[in-house]
Order: C-alpha cells, then structure tokens, then sequence
C-alpha cells in the first residue's frame, strides 16, 4: 500500500491553530520553519503546492495579550485582522530562506460560490502557482462570520481544492488520523487507514470537538474530504506532529488516514459545468473555433465568436454552439455580454484597445470548459 500523494502533483496542504501556534499563545515558529522545509522539498520534487493555514487570531490574542479566546464576534475579528500581520510575516520568512516566493490570499466562502469572483480568485491562484509561488491562504476572518462562529479551515481547503482541481487535499491535524470511534473514551478504537470517502460509515466515526483554539473537529474533515471529493480530489489525515510527514507521505510512505474517491476529475467537471449551473446566453462559433475546442483543446478566443444572445456576466456560465444551434460546449466566461460583444471576432491582441483592460486574452479558458460531444476532445 502506498500514499497517494506520492503520484500527485497539485497539492492542497491544510495546517490547523494546534500546530501552528504555542498552545494558543502566539505563532510556533519552529514548527513553521519545519513545515516551510517540507513544502520546499515538495516543490523540488516539481510538486505545486497551496497552503491553507489557520493561526490567525491565536497569534492576534497573543500580540494582544489575551489569555482566552473571547467570545464576541467583533473581538474575534480585531485578534484576526492583527494576528494576520504576524501569521503572514512569519511564513515569508520561512519560506524565504528556501528561496521561495509566498502570496497571502484571504478568502470567504462567499469568493467561491460567486461566478465572478470564483474566476477571479482561480486565476490568481494559477497564476501564483505558475509563476512557482506559494500562495499561503487563510479565512478573511476580520469580515467573515460564519467560519469564526461554526468551523475552521477545513471547509475553505476543500473549496479552494475545487478551485484550483487539486489531486490532493491534505489535512495536518494534531490526531493521527480517523479513528473507528473516539480514541479519548473508547480504548478499542483503532486508526482506520484508508476508506472510500463515500461510505457513510466514516462520518459516524468522526465525532468530538476541536481544541480549545481551534474550532475544528474530525467531523469537519470528513466533511471537507466530501466536499474535496466532488472534484475528483482524494484526502489524507494524517497528524502534523510526525517528523517530516510531508515528505515522508510523497515518498510513497502510508500515514494517517486515507479517503478515496471513485470520483473523476474529468467526470467531476462535467457533472458540474453541465448539469448543475444556469446557462445565460448563447455564443456562436465559426468552424475554426469549434476545431480548437473539439479537435485541438485549446481555449475559445474572442476571434472564433461570431454571434451572441443573452445577457450575462462575467464568469457566469454560456453555451458553445455552431451556425446551426447544435451545442457544442459550456464554459465559464471571462466577458460580460456587453464586454463580448464589443471583442467578439477580434484577435486576443486587440482586447485593450477596444476595451482599456485585459481580464483574460481567452474568452473561455479550456479549463473552465467541458465538451458536451462525447465523441470530441476533450
């Protein structure tokens, strides 16, 4: 049996409050160092990497000088908006010491369910990481309230696995793993080593509570695993106090616990892009796009457009179709309407001048489209 992040090559690392800071007392420095080591190994390894990492507010109650964690919602906020001063300054540190470039990216969960900011924040992300940044991300917590109130991080690293279609989400916790019950109170509970994340029977097995920093538990990482999972992605749990455990797991080496999907990513796409979102115009193709898209897999560029209906936004979602109607694709848009129709059979080169910006030379990148012909590339 073998890790499944040995083979993977986009990595989502998520690192709860309990491993990242002195008991709640301001940031552990040392384990940030070890855990920048292990990410630079990855990356030698031609391994991409995105780190979600929580911290935030301990490192602001520390800086504060406050001895609990208070319970006002605004207070929660305040620690969080100074603790990300520190959290931040200290992983550009880490990091730069492996020569390596960090990003700070603050997200909500609403950046990810709106269309327009979910390109937004996707095309960032891959930017950063093709530019072989490590974006380092957290909760935007002084305007967030739902996370500080009923999760952690957990929730966030499984979107932003969605987001970016990562093979893998790993969540490095201060367990071992899943156990086949509570290992506080039940003495024959055992370390279950790999599931189907579909089973039911593991969210049964999760239960308890976070830390006394943190706010989460084994059950929301079940559940970040099943979100993880509807792209296609596979989790591991596995504890952060092994020594080089990141390494160790690329390696090939078994740790903690492994949920599985049956899930394809390619399936996973589809499934959402076709089935799942509203479509709210129409974009008619000339018989050289349509070969780019069908034949080569390339992206749709402005000037294979030759028509349009509706009325839509950027990021929202469009049918492909040819001179006839037949549809062809569905994809996220990078245009508005208003936008396309200005760009629409014009070279990519053209866009500033006709509009006095650039979101992106393609109207729709490959990535945020799906063919609908199964007979077609895809």
């Amino acid at each position: 049996m073998q890790s499944i992040l040995k083979q993977a090559q986009r990595i989502v690392i998520k690192v709860g409050s309990s491993l990242v800071t002195n008991q709640g007392q301001g940031l552990d420095h040392v384990r940030l160092t070890f855990l920048a080591e292990q990410i630079a190994k990855l990356k030698q390894d031609k391994k991409t990497v995105v780190l979600v990492s929580s911290g935030a507010i301990a490192e602001g109650m520390q800086r504060l000088n406050w001895k609990k964690r208070p319970h006002a919602l605004h207070e929660l906020q305040a620690a969080a908006a100074v603790g990300q001063m520190g959290l931040v300054r200290a992983y550009e540190s880490c990091f730069h010491d492996h020569k390596l470039q960090t990003a700070q990216l603050l997200l909500t969960h609403e950046d990810l369910s709106d269309r327009k900011r979910y390109l937004n924040a996707r095309s960032t992300l891959i930017t950063l990481l093709d530019m072989n940044v490590v974006p380092i991300i957290n909760e935007n917590d002084s305007v967030a309230t739902d996370e500080i109130r009923f999760g952690d991080n957990d929730t966030l690293a499984a979107l932003v696995t969605n987001l970016i279609e990562a093979d893998v989400l790993v969540i490095l916790t201060d367990q071992a793993g899943l156990y086949t019950a509570d290992p506080r109170r039940d003495a024959k509970a055992k370390l279950l080593s790999e599931a189907m994340v579909e089973d039911p029977s593991i969210e049964l097995m999760a239960g308890g509570v976070g830390s006394s920093i943190g706010r989460g538990g084994m059950l929301t990482k079940i559940i970040a695993a099943k979100r993880a999972a509807r792209s296609g992605a596979h989790t591991i749990i596995a504890s952060g106090y092994e020594e080089n455990v990141l390494v160790r797991l690329a390696q090939g080496e078994f740790i903690g616990t492994q949920l599985l999907t049956k899930t394809k990513k390619l399936a996973a796409r589809k499934q959402w892009l076709a089935d799942h979102l509203q479509v709210h115009g129409n974009i008619t193709l000339d018989e050289g796009a349509i070969r780019a898209l069908t034949v080569e897999g390339k992206s749709l560029l402005p000037i294979g457009v030759i028509n349009i209906t509706g009325d839509f936004e950027r990021g929202e979602v469009v049918n492909c179709i040819n001179a006839e109607g037949k549809e062809i694709a569905r994809g996220l848009i990078n245009y508005s309407a208003i936008e396309t129709r200005k760009i629409l059979h014009c070279p990519s080169g053209e866009i500033e001048s006709i509009l006095g910006y650039v979101n992106e030379p393609e109207l729709i990148h490959r990535n945020n489209l799906v063919l609908l012909n199964k007979e077609s590339k895809t």
